[in-house]
């Protein structure tokens, strides 16, 4: 914004030219989470789940903004073992090795070429549609102000069925 702006902050007179920032969209409230979540919590064979959520470090001339990651879910089939130990970015929701997953293929020649659905494969689409509505939720942003508040910035949430905890994430 290019004109001079009369305002104040907190009573006190603000003069120069004031540039309009990119205001975030406005934020669900946090109580839409509780169904996703629970839908979860409910399910027997889900031992916990979770997300990283952090401002980046980097600057490479836009603003660093703070966000939520992608779910990652645990079930009683990733039990780590001494052959295999998971880790997060093994039990992401899309990728999951168990949860199954929806599978897509580009058809047709550009530009006429279409990104077409070849559906679910898995043993529970619902669980595995849960776990999707889940992570878009989380990873909208449009609950990132109650989620910062709750769980703070640069940490990874870990929901169990007997509570959250909330450890350091280191990230570059």
């Amino acid at each position: 914004m290019s004109d001079l702006i009369k305002r104040n902050f907190l009573g006190m007179p603000v003069s120069g030219e004031i540039r309009q920032g990119f205001p975030r969209h406005d934020q669900n409230p946090v109580e839409e989470l509780a169904p996703l979540l629970q839908a979860l919590l409910d399910d027997p064979t889900i031992t916990e789940f979770g997300w990283a959520q952090y401002t980046p470090y980097f600057n490479d001339g836009e603003v660093c903004e703070f966000s939520a990651g992608e779910v990652w879910v645990r079930t009683i089939e990733e039990v780590d073992t001494e052959e295999h130990e998971y880790d997060n970015y093994e039990l992401s929701w899309d990728y999951h090795p168990s949860l199954g997953r929806e599978s897509w293929e580009y058809r047709g020649e550009w530009p006429n070429r279409e990104y077409v659905g070849l559906g679910y494969k898995g043993p529970d689409e619902e669980r595995y549609h849960q776990v999707k509505a889940l992570n878009a939720a989380i990873a909208s942003g449009w609950y990132d102000t109650a989620l910062l508040n709750a769980f703070g910035d640069h940490a990874l949430v870990t929901v169990r069925k007997n509570g959250i905890e909330v450890e350091s994430y280191e990230h570059d």
